[in-house]
């Protein structure tokens, strides 16, 4: 993409030998003759770099500067005059001019601080993702055997520019994969954008994607910059992306084939460099199939596909992660660490977790809190686990096509709490639960219920 200029000055001459010269190196360039002008543009399009007179009708250069800077700090200021003093000069650097150049122009000296500027303006945007990338740098906890396969598989995928589709369910950890994908490919030192379709209204998605122009519908008082913008050189995280409109996919699948785009109420096409990773919880070839979500499409995103494995999964990474949150809750509560004794921990080791790594993290945190003392015991973990499978598990139910599924579903998780409850002892929870142990026993092989070895 090209890097935009705005040169503000009262005299043609300045405009119109300026604008040549830029125009020459590459750069877009937009003029405005006064500093309201010139502060009307950059509200409507904020340019890159501004080259700022300072005595002007109206209002003068320092003050166009000063208001620039309170709202813009990333655009870069050259400040020219033909009545330079050093006060004047340590007044505009001291307001945030990158530079301060005298008339008459020297051309030479303005394209070398042109691009001594763009440098600049690089290297403080590097700095500020790698200071991201430090400071949050995301990591997968386990080492169960699934989690050292998808930690093989990002190590495979992130060097490459190919799409990835992330598949898995809700709280498991696509997010995190998605950010582990960025920071280890070649594109790591440049942006990484989020987008979650599902969050988004359908008529704001399109703007919120590609960015739109002025007046282009009610509410546009400014041209905004979409994600796609943002993310050039980059990577885009399209989230929940089996939740976007059939009409928004045909428009994602052309740039990702062309590469470019235009915003919306706009004719211009901007051409961009943007890798994409996609992640969903739904059966995309199911939706397919129902004719919610282009085929086409589908081949495109999907060239790699990585699978986040639910936490039910990988049980032996449960203490491994519950370990790991209470030192996190620990640190922002600011309070001495506490463990949980290995009787509880075996009970959130038998939960079948609905809800994922998000539920158990959420479970650790309420533990935290509420627990007095530094131990965490079974009759403090009981109630959690009680109110976690009334508030999150029978919330799924509702999204089963029928009566059977959903009785079925209910009955194999209302089975598998039971038989955590009581040590996997087949007996104690059949006469708990009110039935013969035979006819448990049926049950539980019929609804493929997991039963510790050696339970009787």
């Amino acid at each position: 993409m090209k890097q935009n200029i705005l040169i503000v000055d009262d005299e043609s001459s300045i405009r119109e030998s300026l604008s040549g010269i830029l125009l020459d190196e590459g750069y877009e360039i937009a003029v405005a003759e006064d500093g309201p002008a010139a502060l009307k543009m950059v509200e409507d399009d904020p340019p890159d770099l501004v080259f700022l007179d300072i005595v002007m009708p109206g209002i003068d250069g320092i003050e166009v500067l000063r208001k620039i800077k309170e709202r813009y700090a990333d655009i870069s200021v050259i400040i020219i005059s033909a009545y330079g003093t050093i006060e004047t000069a340590v007044k505009a650097i001291k307001y945030g001019a990158f530079d301060f150049i005298e008339k008459p122009l020297s051309l030479e000296k303005v394209v070398i601080t042109v691009k001594h500027a763009f440098d600049f303006l690089k290297l403080n945007r590097e700095n500020r993702l790698l200071r991201q990338r430090v400071f949050a740098d995301p990591h997968i906890d386990g080492r169960s055997p699934s989690i050292t396969k998808l930690e093989e598989g990002i190590a495979r995928a992130a060097p490459t520019n190919a799409s990835i589709l992330i598949t898995g369910e809700n709280g498991s950890g696509k997010e995190r994969v998605a950010r582990m994908l960025h920071l280890k490919s070649l594109r790591s030192n440049k942006p990484f954008i989020e987008v979650n379709c599902a969050a988004i209204p359908e008529e704001l998605i399109e703007s919120e994607l590609f960015g739109h122009e002025k007046g282009a519908f009610t509410g546009a008082t400014a041209r905004k910059q979409g994600k796609f913008d943002l993310a050039h050189e980059g990577t885009l995280f399209l989230d929940e992306i089996g939740d976007m409109s059939l009409k928004t996919q045909a428009k994602i699948l052309r740039i990702l084939e062309e590469q470019k785009f235009e915003r919306v109420g706009g004719a211009k096409t901007i051409e961009v460099d943007v890798r994409i990773i996609a992640a969903t919880n739904k059966n995309l070839e199911a939706e397919i199939g129902h004719g919610k979500f282009r085929e086409d499409l589908f081949f495109r995103i999907n060239v790699i596909p990585i699978v986040v494995p639910p936490l039910r999964d990988r049980k032996e990474d449960i203490p491994i992660l519950a370990k790991e949150f209470l030192k996190i809750f620990a640190e922002e509560l600011k309070i001495e660490d506490k463990q949980i004794v290995p009787e509880a921990m075996d009970m959130l080791i038998d939960y079948h977790w609905p809800g994922n790594v998000r539920e158990l993290k959420n479970v650790v945190e309420r533990l935290v809190i509420m627990t007095r003392g530094q131990y965490i015991k079974p009759e403090d973990v009981r109630p959690t686990i009680i109110s976690q499978s009334l508030s999150d598990d029978h919330s799924e139910l509702f999204t089963l096509e029928s009566l059977r599924e959903a009785k079925d579903e209910f009955e194999r998780q209302y089975i598998a709490f039971k038989l955590s409850q009581f040590d996997h002892n087949i007996s104690k929870t059949a006469e708990s639960i009110g039935i013969e142990r035979s006819h448990l026993h049926r049950k539980i092989k019929s609804l493929n219920i997991e039963v510790k070895n050696g339970s009787q």
